[in-house]
């Protein structure tokens, strides 16, 4: 399982963020980033006890740094679009994708920023549901958009 970097939420998901998700709401340059936050929401998932993965699977890696980028705002501005780019660049990284319809997402995405921080846990394993019930092999997705065009 390949791990996403800073460099390319950076260099992948926050330009698709901001070049494609900005509407009428501008998100901040880089730079402007909090310290450290960015870089805590993006190594937690990966973290290793005694040479086991706190998070073992793709999914569950996924849904903790979706959750740790909404709720953890290492960004200005734009948090959660910027939370969704990440989740996708990770997951096409490990040649997989969501297929769920935009007004879906948008609004789990919703529901995961308001909810209650103690229910952290439970907030998680539904985005962990999320991504397992709408994951899909990336080669298949590519496959129906050849037959399409």
């Amino acid at each position: 399982m390949k791990i996403i970097t800073v460099a390319e939420v950076e260099y992948l998901a926050f330009r698709l963020a901001r070049e494609h998700l900005s509407f009428n709401e501008p998100i901040p340059d880089f730079s402007t980033r909090y310290p450290n936050i960015l870089e805590s929401c993006v190594l937690t998932p990966f973290q290793q006890f005694s040479g086991k993965y706190l998070y073992p699977s793709l999914a569950l890696k996924a849904a903790v740094l979706f959750y740790l980028m909404i709720k953890n705002h290492p960004f200005q501005n734009g948090n959660k679009r910027i939370a969704i780019t990440t989740l996708l660049t990770f997951l096409i990284t490990n040649n997989k994708w969501l297929q769920a319809d935009t007004q879906s997402f948008y609004n789990f995405t919703v529901w995961v920023a308001s909810s209650p921080a103690e229910y952290k846990e439970q907030v998680v394993a539904a985005i962990e549901r999320f991504v397992r019930d709408h994951l899909t092999d990336l080669r298949i997705q590519e496959k129906k958009a050849k037959k399409r065009n």
